[in-house]
């Protein structure tokens, strides 16, 4: 015959089985749900934390076409808030004597990574979709009322995530002196009548900088979109398209003017006390970032985005019967970081 203590365990695991099913169905109150935590009843931290795998996938997915901080800080995942910026050593530009005389020991080389740290931030936010919209979504079809909520709360934390890479990427600070400049009166691409200024040479100009510290040409040219629509009308740039066949200046063809892989235009504006404001200002940031330096342990690269493995989430929506709605809430845990500042230059003030 089981024991007391062993009967007493059995029939706490049953009392926990039927209050999770019946939580799950809304079949047992929150009342209920905290008398079997009463009774002994616990859940761990993976226990608590109930998910919408569907609304996650929607989360996850979901990005404003506008955002282009991810091309400066490429998405990594990470298992743990908080840990090092990866960033390695030079070895692979040091020239070793590799060469051995029969009998001799074989040269060895130590390499790996280290870095300041860092911490993940917590954001999240709640969505609310009231009954009566709920009501009028199901008559008409096409219409998923609860991911419309998602993306909407979704939108709201990236345009953050946007705003605090631009910020990142556009600290004067952020940089070494000699991969930085601040443009000035007839120097900026502004100016289109007296022929001073010349944004493929100050293009260049990053390029070397940069290939000079880290021995890699850049591979991205990100600006603000006020700089965008100057430099679509520069002379010297209608000048080198105009046998192209091409009568504009996309960021497709100045990536192929200015030799790198991606020209990205930011778009995305905020709302600064009542006036949309250029999430990205009026700057330029060159820059080398790329994810496969990770595996290659060696290749710098500007900068990353972290996030922990699984995130942005949507935990389980519930009802607020005060408000009359549903609640969605998501949550993310980021955190974007420069990793090589050496492998990255910033043209201040590009336009007037």
């Amino acid at each position: 015959m089981r024991s007391l203590t062993s009967r007493y365990n059995l029939m706490m695991i049953a009392v926990a089985l039927a209050v999770a099913i019946g939580w799950h169905f809304g079949l047992v109150s929150p009342e209920t749900a905290s008398l079997a935590g009463f009774l002994g009843v616990t859940m761990n931290t993976a226990g608590a934390r109930v998910i919408d795998p569907i609304l996650t996938t929607v989360a996850q997915g979901y990005q404003n076409a506008e955002f282009v901080g991810m091309g400066l800080f490429p998405y990594v995942p990470v298992g743990q808030r908080g840990g090092k910026i990866i960033t390695f050593g030079k070895e692979d530009f040091a020239l070793y004597n590799t060469a051995r005389a029969p009998g001799a020991d074989t040269k060895r080389i130590q390499y790996g990574f280290s870095g300041s740290p860092f911490a993940l931030e917590s954001h999240s936010l709640e969505g609310l979709v009231p009954f009566e919209f709920l009501q009028e979504a199901a008559a008409v079809p096409g219409i998923d009322i609860a991911r419309g909520g998602i993306q909407k709360v979704q939108n709201i934390i990236g345009l953050r995530l946007e705003y605090a890479q631009a910020v990142l990427a556009t600290t004067a600070a952020n940089y070494p002196a000699g991969n930085k400049v601040t443009l000035a009166g007839t120097s900026q691409w502004s100016d289109l009548t007296t022929g001073v200024s010349d944004p493929v040479n100050d293009i260049e100009t990053a390029k070397e900088a940069i290939r000079a510290k880290i021995g890699k040409r850049p591979n991205v040219v990100e600006m603000g979109a006020a700089v965008y629509a100057k430099l679509r009308q520069h002379p010297k740039i209608i000048d080198r398209i105009k046998y192209t066949g091409r009568d504009s200046a996309t960021p497709e063809l100045l990536a192929q003017l200015f030799g790198v892989k991606k020209v990205l235009i930011g778009d995305a504006v905020y709302d600064n006390n009542g006036t949309f404001a250029d999430v990205w200002g009026k700057f330029v940031v060159v820059a080398y970032t790329e994810m496969a330096s990770v595996a290659e342990l060696g290749v710098p690269s500007f900068g990353y985005t972290y996030r922990l493995n699984g995130y942005p989430l949507v935990e389980q929506p519930y009802e607020d019967r005060n408000a009359k709605s549903w609640i969605y809430p998501v949550t993310d845990e980021v955190s974007p970081v420069i990793a090589g500042s050496t492998a990255g230059y910033l043209i201040s003030a590009a336009v007037a």
